[in-house]
């Protein structure tokens, strides 16, 4: 028997794209259509249905990027087609091959309730089924003229990402506008035929299924007269009925179909057309939930469905109805799909504070998984968060991107840096998009790597990003894959669903240890600059509001700001996004982004102040505010007194060229170039600085990705350095510092280098007036150390890397995150580099040729300059601070990281010269991250701490005010029912913690 698959696979083809597909629609006449351009931002609809539109031919152009346009369509029903189903057919302009990167639209009836969205594979408006003949159609269309930022060569700058420098030229050409007879029996012939074709491709060649299969598709295409499409559609699909009808072996791999539509809440359009891309897509899901009874639909990110709530009540009220029924579902119990690497620990809480919240006070839903598909890799502090915010599963597709290594799982357990393990899947459909495909489905099953003791994986299906969610074809090809010979079953249910029935076949899953890095998107870390410190400086002024107004609120009845800090948190989670802190968004969200980070800044400074006039009293005394966790210049932590007594920091000329500053305990060596070329600790008699080596180096590499520019940084850029040793100038700055400056390219950079008095810590504050292309800065520290292992902050303590590359999975993070720190250390000495608004950064080992000795080099990343989306991302004057501390423990290193970005605040007040601190904790290893007031108003106190140098800890906690009983809650500050009560006295806390453990105490107030 000949091989004739390829013939008959091209037949299929042909017939279906000329003859069958097109008798879906037999029979069509013109709708009339008018249009109304919207001026400026979108309008409320009452206005744009109310506007007297133009009447515009189908073939005209519309759009300007980033525009409206109301389109009023309007028909009627031909008499002769009574008793058959009618769909508006409404087609905008659509490429069908970029879903959810192009304009779009949400169709509305004229009292303005909206019907479904507009989306490239889904196009059409059910008129009647059947319809009476002769009925009057009238339809509007709010329809958003999104250019294709990703338009014609991928990664190539564009304007198009900004509304200021995308021009007006009208983007997109309407190309059909009509009222059609939709042949239900034809549509099912073509989702068999689909379905058993694409099995068909993926049988083995000689297995008898695949010729029962590709012999059923021969007589089907046999029995369509061409000619008669819609006559024989029947007599075709009774052909296919027996290997339709043919069940999956008991030992397929079972699917878990979950309609999904990952929609990135901003990316490559702003965030408010990410609030019409979700009204678009839960208008559709709605409506496909009542069409099809089977179908599941869950989608996550509690920030969009608030939008929903409180811009389209319309569409919310469908929503609740639906999520009542048990069938569109909340998932991920997150304010939105952050990125993980780079928020600080209390934010990355309030993620699921809020979004569990959210969900709860709205539905009553408990969420039990993290959600987070397309997230750039996980933090190892993440599992204990999940943890104690009540959740116990993560779902995540994103680490199969990664470009070196093949993740040797895809469900396990994850332990993260305290030992909590979360069970975690990642679908092997390896798409978050998957529509049904054969080739995909096929994929899942092949591609699963747990077999032999697992058997479900899960897969995400629908559209995203305004792409429409799940269609009706994707729920058509799912009802015959539920059990289909040659296929994974295929089944639509809950998340949790999935994940209680994968857990309770996998008794005893793998275990991964540490974070789960993405081997690609490495430079997320760094690319957009002010965006990341617009995030840093927020989440330490979000801890001072809430410390000082809690601590004002209990001492003085300053009333506590909860509805604005409530807000202002859920704004700065918002700009966690995965999109939108890693620096991937097109200009337009980074424009809107630092404004929204100024305003903050504002509001909370304003908290701040307001608290700390309220503590301090009226009068002319001075008191130094210290909201770090650790006591400084004999101020208690979370506590005011007066200022210290200043110490001595010396200046000196050097020989040779350059400076010296030396106070008691650290003594350093700018030479004539600006460079650090020693730093030598006094108390330990050891230098910092390699031999020969220069520490406070910028070095520039060129910087041009193989593709994903904003989001990705390649190995290879490392091939070529230039290293910046040429000064301008390098002369005594203000009181006991170094001023650097240098010019390079078409950029300047200025330097101040302090060292403060009785401190040991190098502080070094650099301005950057940037303006390179396609470069990549680095501030490289070289030190005299020998270390296999470093140590980088995260979330609730610290993660060790290698610095070596033994393995390919260490060669692959030659970029990676750390928070406030990185640590080295040889037994007895190390050194920290800390920082106020820097994540990646890079750590390499190599051995001297001048001795036998060991140089292991920091290099912090300051900043890029990719051209795309946002071709002038980074351009301008930008701030950083720097520290290193040279004789550093891990102790230490936690302390200069809080320092540096909790500075001392200076008020003017009267009183004792001092506000004791609401809380305190007589062990430094044990770190307090949030004194507040509970959120539900009852004035309970709350107080978060951990365990931050990865050993045991014991300490005692009091208290500053009185309170009746202490509970140990969970995140969002409900009792943990299976946890012992904390050790209370009546006068203090006594505190065991484990290597990083977090504890949320909650006091009842006497």
């Amino acid at each position: 028997m000949h091989d004739d698959r390829t013939l008959v696979e091209a037949r299929l083809k042909r017939v279906l794209d000329e003859r069958i597909r097109p008798a879906v629609y037999p029979e069509s006449v013109p709708l009339q259509v008018a249009v109304w351009h919207a001026p400026g931002e979108p309008v409320p609809v009452a206005e744009g249905l109310a506007a007297e539109p133009e009447p515009v031919e189908v073939g005209g152009k519309w759009g300007a990027p980033w525009g409206t346009s109301w389109f009023r369509v309007t028909g009627t029903v031909p008499e002769e087609w009574a008793g058959r189903t009618v769909e508006a057919l409404l087609d905008l302009g659509f490429d069908e091959n970029m879903p959810g990167f192009q304009c779009e639209g949400l169709v509305y009836r004229p009292d303005g309730t909206p019907v479904k969205g507009l989306n490239p594979r889904n196009q059409w408006v059910r008129v009647g089924a059947p319809a009476r003949g002769g009925e009057e159609v009238r339809l509007h269309i709010e329809a958003a003229s999104n250019p294709v930022v990703f338009g014609g060569r991928p990664f190539a700058p564009t304007p198009l990402g900004d509304k200021g420098t995308a021009g007006d030229e009208p983007q997109y050409t309407l190309e059909r506008m009509d009222l059609a007879v939709f042949d239900e029996t034809v549509w099912q012939l073509v989702m068999d035929l689909e379905v058993l074709g694409e099995l068909m491709a993926e049988l083995p060649v000689d297995s008898q299924r695949r010729w029962d299969v590709l012999r059923a598709v021969e007589r089907a295409l046999d029995a369509v007269d061409l000619q008669d499409v819609g006559g024989t559609a029947e007599r075709a699909r009774a052909c296919l009925t027996e290997v339709l009808a043919a069940p999956a072996v008991p030992s397929a791999h079972r699917i878990s179909a979950v309609g999904h539509a990952h929609i990135d809440s901003a990316w490559l359009w702003p965030l408010r057309e990410t609030v019409r891309k979700v009204a678009r897509t839960t208008s559709n899901m709605t409506a496909l939930l009542e069409d099809e009874p089977d179908f599941v639909f869950a989608m996550s990110q509690a920030q969009q469905w608030a939008w929903v709530r409180d811009h389209r009540p319309e569409v919310w009220a469908r929503v609740k109805k639906a999520v009542a029924d048990g069938r569109f579902v909340p998932a991920g119990g997150m304010w939105v799909e952050s990125d993980t690497n780079m928020p600080g620990s209390e934010a990355m809480a309030r993620q699921f504070v809020h979004g569990k919240r959210f969900f709860l006070d709205e539905f009553g839903v408990e969420n039990d998984e993290a959600w987070l598909p397309d997230t750039f890799g996980f933090a190892a502090g993440l599992p204990q968060i999940i943890r104690a915010a009540g959740s116990k599963w993560l779902l995540t597709q994103k680490i199969s991107w990664s470009q070196t290594n093949k993740f040797p799982h895809h469900t396990f357990l994850w332990e993260g840096i305290d030992g909590t393990r979360i069970f975690t899947h990642f679908p092997p459909v390896d798409t978050y998009n998957c529509s049904m495909k054969g080739s995909e489905i096929a994929h899942a099953a092949r591609n699963f790597r747990d077999k032999g003791v697992a058997r479900h994986s899960l897969a995400p299906t629908g559209w995203g990003d305004g792409g429409g969610g799940t269609t009706r074809e994707m729920v058509a090809k799912a009802a015959r894959l539920r059990s289909l010979e040659g296929s994974a079953t295929v089944e639509w249910e809950t998340p949790k669903e999935f994940f209680t029935k994968a857990e309770a076949e996998y008794a005893h899953p793998p275990v991964w240890v540490g974070e789960l890095y993405l081997e690609l998107h490495r430079a997320t870390l760094t690319s957009q600059a002010k965006t990341k410190q617009g995030n840093r400086r927020s989440e330490h002024l979000l801890r001072e509001a809430e410390l000082w107004a809690a601590t004002a609120a209990v001492r003085t009845g300053f009333p506590y700001p909860y509805e604005d800090l409530d807000r202002i948190w859920k704004t700065v989670l918002l700009h966690q996004f995965h999109d939108i802190l890693p620096g991937s968004s097109i200009a337009w969200v980074h424009r809107e982004a630092r404004k929204t980070y100024e305003a903050v800044a504002g509001e909370l400074t304003g908290i701040i102040g307001a608290a700390q006039a309220a503590l301090a009293g009226e009068g002319t005394r001075t008191l130094v505010f210290n909201a770090a966790p650790h006591a400084r210049h004999a101020v208690p932590a979370g506590g005011a007194g007066a200022p210290a007594g200043a110490g001595r920091t010396s200046l000196e000329p050097r020989p040779g060229g350059g400076h010296v500053l030396a106070n008691d305990l650290l003594r350093v060596e700018v030479d004539g170039r600006g460079l650090v070329v020693s730093a030598y600790d006094i108390e330990a008699g050891r230098e910092t600085v390699a031999p020969g080596r220069a520490a406070n180096l910028l070095q520039i590499h060129p910087d041009l990705p193989n593709m994903w520019d904003a989001w990705d940084v390649d190995e290879f850029y490392r091939n070529t350095v230039t290293d910046l040793v040429e000064a301008d100038e390098v002369t005594p700055g203000e009181g006991a510092s170094v001023r650097v400056v240098r010019s390079f390219g078409a950029s300047r950079v200025t330097q101040v280098l302090t060292l403060p008095a009785g401190e040991r810590r190098l502080v070094i504050d650099t301005e950057v007036d940037w303006h390179e292309r396609e470069k990549f800065l680095k501030l490289a520290f070289p030190l005299d150390l020998h270390a296999e292992r470093y140590a980088s902050e995260t979330q609730f303590g610290h993660f060790f890397r290698p610095t070596h590359t033994n393995t390919s999975w260490e060669a692959a993070k030659f970029e990676a995150c750390n928070h406030r720190f990185v640590h080295l250390e040889e037994p007895g000495w190390g050194v920290a580099v800390v920082n106020d608004s820097t994540y990646g950064h890079d750590v390499t080992r190599t051995v001297r040729d001048t001795d036998s000795g060991t140089t292991t080099t920091v290099r912090v990343s300051l900043l890029r300059a990719p051209r795309f989306p946002d071709p002038e991302t980074d351009q301008g004057v930008h701030r950083f601070r720097h520290a290193l501390v040279p004789g550093a423990g891990i102790g230490d290193a936690v302390r200069e990281g809080y320092r540096i970005n909790l500075p001392e605040r200076r008020v003017t007040g009267a009183g004792s010269g001092e506000v004791a601190p609401l809380v305190s904790v007589d062990e430094d290893a044990v770190v307090v991250t949030a004194v507040k007031l509970a959120d539900d108003g009852s004035g309970d106190v709350v107080v978060r701490c951990y365990e931050s140098r990865g050993g045991r800890a014991r300490a005692r906690l009091t208290t500053g005010f009185a309170f009746g009983s202490v509970t140990a809650t969970d995140l969002l500050e409900r009792p943990l029912a299976d946890a012992p009560g904390p050790e209370w006295d009546g006068g203090g806390v006594s505190l065991s913690l484990r290597p990083f453990e977090l504890v949320t105490l909650r006091f009842a107030r006497a």
